[in-house]
């Protein structure tokens, strides 16, 4: 009897979960899957679901994942802040995730501050973001890192007179303040800049104003996507490249996945970023060819997937440091000075001051490889902090 009492306590208590380690760690993903932009949620969405399938054999026994992903439909403050809501109070999730819009972030982030629930950003790239709640990292850009030294770059290359257009939201903003601050100190003259509607813009009169202006060179932002494409065919259509200007900007403007739809006029086009596929890093070779087997020998991966490929990284770190029980101040101690040698960017690691990106920044050109278009890397500058908290922390 003694033996059997004994028997059915033990099995008893190794059937609760915290005894046998069983533990699911439900993941809420904000990311944009319909609308006009959905291409770009879908390039972090499969970068998560690759890199899960990939490494979740690497947890601790009995730990699982959950990703409950939610729809934010594109840059809706309203509806981000509503479905972070929902995920936290309803869902009960240990971790937000995603999120490829600014002002989504913006709205998401006192929520996060409220309940303490770390968020992992995996695109939107406004600096100020990461200073709203001590609860966010990010491991994507920010576009002061790729901006700055883009005008810093183009001051010491023969450019002296430029024209700025950038898209009018916080990411624009950040990217038009960087360039002219790293142009401007270089010695680069300003000879014009517009700041241009987000939502279904027409690039041609904005364009034409650039045209007018006679500069060296167009420094661009605009979100990824078909809005780069749509941009490129523009400055082709008004030839100004034929009239001598240089277009040059942040690698939003000839995403890779874009590159294949926008022609020659993107050949020689200059820009500064974090990511390219065309990289021959042994890392990134191999996780491009992951991404093939995946999703097929057509699909390309671009610097969003790989923002969502090093989130996940992140976070199942976390996850594993814990063994599967979330605590949030341990999950942003774990995510402070969090490193990968081998992500397909080449070396990162998270800020343990600011909890932002530390990596390389690529100059690049687009040329032709192979018979297809590539952002060919030809000048690295190492460990790239973000410029914008760098020049604030000395004010």
């Amino acid at each position: 009897m003694r033996f059997w009492k004994s028997f059915i306590a033990t099995a008893a208590v190794a059937l609760l979960p915290w005894a046998a380690g069983a533990q699911t760690v439900k993941i809420g993903i904000i990311n944009t899957y319909s609308g006009p932009n959905a291409t770009l949620g879908e390039q972090i969405d499969n970068a998560i679901k690759l890199h899960l399938k990939e490494y979740e054999k690497n947890l601790p026994p009995g730990v699982k994942i959950e990703l409950i992903r939610r729809d934010d439909t594109g840059p809706n403050p309203e509806v981000a802040k509503r479905l972070a809501q929902e995920l936290i109070t309803r869902d009960k999730v240990n971790m937000l995730a995603g999120v490829v819009w600014t002002p989504n972030a913006f709205a998401i982030a006192p929520l996060a501050t409220e309940a303490k629930v770390p968020f992992m950003i995996m695109n939107a790239g406004t600096s100020a973001i990461t200073t709203t709640s001590p609860y966010i990292a990010r491991v994507s850009f920010t576009l002061w890192q790729s901006s700055y030294p883009m005008g810093q770059w183009a001051a010491k290359n023969n450019i002296k007179r430029a024209y700025v257009a950038v898209s009018d939201f916080g990411p624009g903003h950040d990217a038009e303040a960087a360039f002219i601050k790293g142009f401007s100190d270089g010695g680069g003259q300003i000879v014009g800049q517009v700041r241009m509607p987000l939502a279904n813009p027409d690039f041609v009169p904005f364009m034409q104003r650039v045209k007018d202006a006679k500069p060296e060179a167009l420094f661009v932002f605009i979100p990824a996507g078909r809005q780069a494409t749509a941009i490129m065919k523009a400055f082709g259509d008004l030839g100004l490249g034929q009239a001598g200007i240089k277009l040059i900007g942040p690698g939003d403007i000839t995403t890779d996945e874009e590159l294949p739809n926008m022609g020659d006029v993107a050949l020689g086009v200059i820009t500064v970023h974090h990511y390219t596929s065309a990289a021959t890093r042994p890392a990134n070779q191999a996780f491009v060819q992951a991404w093939k087997r995946e999703y097929g020998q057509n699909s390309i991966p671009a610097f969003m997937a790989v923002g969502g490929w090093d989130g996940m990284a992140a976070i199942l770190h976390a996850v594993r440091e814990q063994k599967g029980r979330i605590d949030p101040d341990r999950t942003m101690a774990l995510w402070k000075g969090w490193k990968n040698d081998q992500s397909p960017r080449g070396p990162i690691m998270i800020d343990p001051e600011t909890r932002d990106i530390v990596q390389n920044e690529y100059v690049r050109r687009v040329e032709r490889v192979g018979g297809a278009l590539a952002n060919v890397e030809f000048e690295t500058i190492p460990a790239v902090k973000d410029p914008w908290k760098i020049i604030n922390d000395k004010k």
